[in-house]
């Protein structure tokens, strides 16, 4: 079955991480899905792994439809530009996953604040925070076209636990809030707004940094905990799957509750219980 067959999406920060596990995710699920990010074939930011193109072709290997847009989403008028182009090219946006996030080239230091540079206003609010909020500026017209939408925003958040590094914690909570904010204001569009929270993510990032790979992750103490970026592909698939999602707007969710219940695993078939600090 592929319950979002005929839906447009667009995932921004789309070349690893919980950007390709989820847009992934979608086009298995049958949605024409547009990927943004900054990672080109052959130019990809920091030489890290992963690309628009390669989420593209994974997609298109599943037998799915994916276009690829190389966006910065600081630059307002290259968000504009992806908006305008799947505008023309499909006529309409039913799923908006907002999970750019520039925070990576800087990294997550554990510093008390006033020891931590003020660059990490630049990547995780500029870059983060402002960078989907220009999204849904221009995203939102296209939506509200539509009988019915889903915006999500991908966060982290633990119960109102404080993460441990000010600006980030500062910038997810900031995230949940602007989904909460919008659900109000787009309730009357039968438009849902969620934040969804995943657990602790073997990115290809975090592969890279622990020395190890997918295939023999387990060798790793510190990754005992982890989840793959597909399980919250598999959760998101899941909410904009849902008729009723109406019924959950506004609310900040865990992955882990979402697999339980949606009654789905992660796809090495384990259930990762809702992670907690």
């Amino acid at each position: 079955m592929k319950p979002l067959i005929g839906k447009i999406a667009l995932v921004t920060g789309g070349s690893r991480g919980a950007g390709r596990g989820i847009a992934v995710e979608l086009g298995k699920a049958g949605a024409t899905v547009y990927i943004t990010g900054r990672s080109t074939q052959g130019s990809s930011t920091n030489n890290w792994p992963g690309t628009i193109d390669d989420t593209v072709a994974q997609i298109e290997a599943a037998g799915g439809k994916a276009i690829a847009i190389r966006c910065d989403h600081t630059n307002d008028a290259e968000t504009e530009a992806v908006i305008d182009q799947i505008s023309t090219e499909q006529g309409k946006l039913d799923i908006l996953i907002n999970n750019v996030w520039g925070a990576h080239d800087l990294g997550v230091e554990g510093k008390p604040f006033w020891e931590l540079s003020l660059k990490n206003w630049d990547t995780m609010f500029t870059a983060g925070v402002r960078a989907q909020l220009a999204t849904n500026h221009f995203a939102i017209p296209l939506l509200r076209e539509n009988k019915q939408a889903i915006i999500i925003h991908t966060t982290f958040w633990d119960d109102n636990k404080y993460t441990g590094q000010f600006y980030y914690d500062l910038a997810k909570n900031a995230l949940v809030r602007m989904a909460y904010g919008l659900s109000i204001e787009l309730k009357q569009d039968n438009i849902a707004v969620l934040a969804v929270s995943p657990g602790f993510m073997r990115t290809e990032l975090v592969l890279e940094h622990f020395q190890v790979k997918e295939a023999n992750w387990q060798e790793s103490d510190d990754l005992k905990r982890t989840e793959t970026p597909y399980y919250i592909g598999r959760g998101i698939q899941a909410l904009a799957s849902d008729p009723d999602i109406m019924k959950k707007t506004g609310q900040v969710l865990k992955v882990g509750d979402v697999a339980k219940e949606y009654q789905f695993t992660d796809i090495d078939n384990r259930y990762i219980p809702p992670f907690s600090l």
